[in-house]
């Protein structure tokens, strides 16, 4: 009875098989899954027929099997996952003393061919267990000598720490000898969750700031909260009316400025000398600029109208939610810079404009703004004007050369993303797509400008603060700013002439297909130092199952792809690799300038984009995926829609092998990556093939989503993995020195500070992301050495 059953178990296996397989072979991908499925029929029938020769024609296909693996993936264990475990389990089953039985008439219960290869196969499994070939083992020797950057040291009064973005700080109390003895030195819930009616990009992504005795940050409704920094008690909280809304394209906020009008010299002193010295700055994502007292919380009433400026004023009609804010002011001298961001891909055109704006600090008066359209056009815009609608926008955070009085700024793309057809390529704003740009910091003159990416069509925005610092590459003391993109560049500019320092190449790329009218570059940058992935083939997909792995096969061998990330997006869809996620976002890296390295956390994702042809009857339409649920990049009143959609399996899996998350370690010296490794856990996962979510950790490196600090303890501390961990690496080797898991996603940038209780401190956000499934909360947590 037990061979008939499994028989007939086999033989379905082998249908499913056969079916999948032989599409996948008249698609032109590989003939393995089409073969192994007969195979498995006729051990299906030689098992239904009782014929001991079912057990040796097995062994033979699992022979087969670990041949194919082997050429195909070498020894990743985690790409043998999809290609032998099914395979694996039925030999292991048949293997079994009282299927032997059965075949054998009770002769003996080991089959001498098929045992022995199920012992090697699982043999091989448990050794390859303890090899892993992504990891790459190096060491960063630069040693520690003085550097004339600002830096963060027992303070952190700055998105980055300081205006030039490096997310170090100086201390050292905590080091790679000690840190094992970090412990948690205080716990704070805001109160601030997401409830119905809220956007589903909620996100608690604040980094925060550490000056005037007390500890600032935001919330996703943009609630600013001041505490104790050593003890986590609340001094006072700013909670504005919460406007929920499920239209929200984002509901987040990065993180609040400091400023200090003393430090600052200041032209213009605040109009009443006890209140509002010092303020805390908020941009909001209802697109207001707001100052409050860093003392009390209460609006500074001589800043704007009341402590507010209304960041829609002269920018025309803007429709609900069209306009936000969800990154950090710069605060630079005595002026506070926004850029702004807009609903990516909702109309065709009449989107708000990208203007850069700086401010009084004290008064809030506009003293220069810098629009991509009228780039020579500085002067503060006249009260009856309005900005030109649908220029490039710069929705990350800005950084400041405060010696050389300069500003910089990520400017990304202009919505919609990722169509051109309408485009002047001759224009300003396609000049100023996806440029760095450099301006005079009192004036706003434009200096110079960095173009990263060729007529952007990818969302290939610049969402990354750059970094500031100089260095000695290849022997030669430069000043730099460092430029990390979606596309995995990391661009090393002079940053007083925007001249590359690591050289840089443009490559030739597709320039055929797409959408009727479409037109491409023919080249696009790539640096010297770049994490650009590996090109896709076939073997590159993954899966849990050789089903969900031929599923994604199938898409691999349907949709197009050119083999870089720069493949037209098609209305039969298109691969995207990397997608819109990029390898770098808002995280940005982080850089020691006294060793002169380099953290970074890449991601590793791939993406379908898929256009919709839009016409006159569907021009407002609303479009919906086969589910009933619509798409969010509309472009109404548009050529197309696009639909942009993880490539993954229907079990939601990724359909590329792991790992999709890595952390690296540069010499800048040198621009070699000395080190590389994986990052966080499956543990925590939201599955769903699984109820709830993932409760075991395996190492397969996880997307981390929030940025890395690197402090001159020669640690790296980091959170921004989907497992809910916050880890401490050895900033010189990568090697993980320290872990604790947090009560929800730590999808946020951490920042370090020295209390007076003479303790160093490092303190993270931990409240889960919307768009990536992370466990939800509201807490912040300082740790300390016990």
């Amino acid at each position: 009875m037990i061979t008939k059953i499994t028989s007939v178990v086999v033989a379905l296996l082998g249908i499913a098989l056969l079916l999948m397989g032989g599409q996948l072979l008249f698609a032109g991908g590989s003939p393995f899954y089409a073969l192994m499925a007969i195979g498995l029929l006729i051990t299906a029938f030689l098992l239904f027929r009782n014929k001991r020769s079912a057990l040796s024609l097995y062994a033979v296909l699992m022979w087969i099997t670990l041949a194919w693996i082997i050429w195909e993936v070498g020894f990743d264990k985690w790409q043998w996952i999809p290609r032998g475990d099914l395979f694996g389990v039925i030999g292991l089953w048949l293997a079994l003393p009282w299927t032997v039985r059965a075949l054998t008439h009770n002769e003996r219960r080991f089959h001498p061919f098929l045992g022995t290869t199920v012992a090697v196969m699982i043999l091989l499994v448990a050794g390859l267990s303890f090899y892993d070939p992504i990891p790459e083992k190096g060491t960063i020797s630069n040693p520690r000598v003085a550097s004339e950057a600002a830096v963060a040291g027992n303070d952190w009064t700055a998105y980055g720490g300081t205006t030039n973005g490096l997310r170090f700080s100086s201390l050292k109390q905590i080091t790679n000898q000690n840190v094992k003895d970090l412990e948690v030195a205080w716990t704070y819930h805001t109160g601030d969750v997401r409830q119905d009616g809220d956007a589903s990009e909620y996100t608690f992504e604040a980094t925060p700031l550490k000056a005037n005795g007390m500890l600032y940050f935001c919330t996703p409704h943009n609630e600013v909260h001041a505490l104790d920094p050593e003890t986590g008690a609340v001094k006072w909280k700013h909670v504005p009316e919460k406007d929920r809304s499920n239209l929200q394209q984002h509901q987040t906020c990065r993180g609040v400025s400091y400023f200090d009008s003393a430090a600052a010299g200041a032209e213009t002193a605040p109009a009443e000398p006890a209140l509002c010295r010092k303020r805390i700055f908020n941009a909001t994502t209802d697109a207001k600029l707001v100052a409050l007292d860093a003392d009390t919380g209460k609006f500074c009433a001589d800043f704007g109208n009341n402590g507010v400026v209304d960041l829609h004023a002269n920018m025309g009609e803007v429709r609900p939610h069209a306009l936000m804010q969800t990154a950090a002011p710069l605060v630079a001298g005595n002026l506070v810079i926004v850029g702004g961001s807009v609903m990516d891909n909702g109309f065709n055109s009449g989107n708000p404009s990208g203007v850069i704006r700086a401010y009084d600090a004290v008064t809030g008066r506009l003293v220069w703004n810098f629009d991509p359209a009228t780039p020579e056009n500085t002067q503060p815009i006249a009260a009856d004007k309005n900005y030109p609608y649908d220029t490039p926008v710069a929705w990350g955070t800005l950084s400041a050369d405060m010696k050389n009085g300069l500003v910089y700024v990520p400017f990304g793309n202009a919505s919609p993303d990722e169509l051109g057809i309408e485009r002047d390529a001759n224009s300003n704003t396609e000049k100023f797509r996806d440029a760095l740009v450099a301006l005079d910091l009192k004036t706003g003159a434009f200096k110079w400008r960095y173009q990263s990416s060729n007529h952007d069509l990818w969302d290939r925005d610049n969402p990354s603060q750059p970094s500031l610092l100089d260095i000695d590459y290849q022997g030669n003391k430069q000043p730099v700013v460092v430029l990390p993109t979606k596309t995995g560049n990391l661009f090393v500019l002079n940053r007083l002439t925007g001249e590359p320092v690591y050289p840089v190449n443009q490559v030739p790329v597709s320039t055929e297909g797409g959408v009727p009218g479409e037109k491409f570059a023919p080249t696009q940058p790539v640096s010297s130092l770049n994490f650009i992935p590996q090109p896709l083939t076939e073997k590159s997909m993954w899966g849990i199952t050789p089903f969900d792995q031929m599923a994604c096969r199938l898409d691999f061998k349907n949709l197009r792809y050119d083999g870089n990330p720069w493949t037209p997006a098609t209305e039969k869809g298109a691969i995207v690799f990397p997608g819109n996620i990029g390898v770098f976002n808002w995280g940005s890296v982080a850089i020691d300038p006294e060793r002169q390295l380099l953290i970074a956390s890449p991601v590793r994702l791939a993406y379908k984009y898929t256009l919709i042809k839009r016409t006159p009857e569907t021009a407002t339409a609303r479009t919906f995926t086969k589910d009933g649920d619509p798409y969010w990049n509309e472009n109404f009143h548009g050529d197309y829609a696009i639909h942009i959609q993880q490539l993954a399996s229907s079990l939601g899996i990724p359909c590329i092998a792991p790992p999709w998350g890595r952390m690296v370690g540069v010499d800048l010296k040198t621009g070699k990556t000395e080190w590389l490794r994986r990052v966080g856990t499956t543990k925590n996962l939201n599955t769903s093939f699984l109820p709830g979510r993932f409760p075991i950790g395996f190492p397969m490196g996880m997307v981390a989503h929030g940025g890395p600090l690197v402090t001159a303890g020669d640690v790296v501390f980091h959170g921004a993995t989907a497992d809910n961990f916050f880890r401490v690496y050895d900033s010189s080797t990568g090697e993980l020195l320290w872990q604790t898991e947090l009560s929800a996603g730590a999808q946020a940038t951490p920042s370090s500070f020295m209390g007076k209780d003479g303790k160093q401190y490092v303190v993270i956000a931990a409240g889960g992301h919307g768009s990536l499934g992370t466990k939800a909360g509201d807490s912040v947590v300082a740790f300390r050495l016990k």
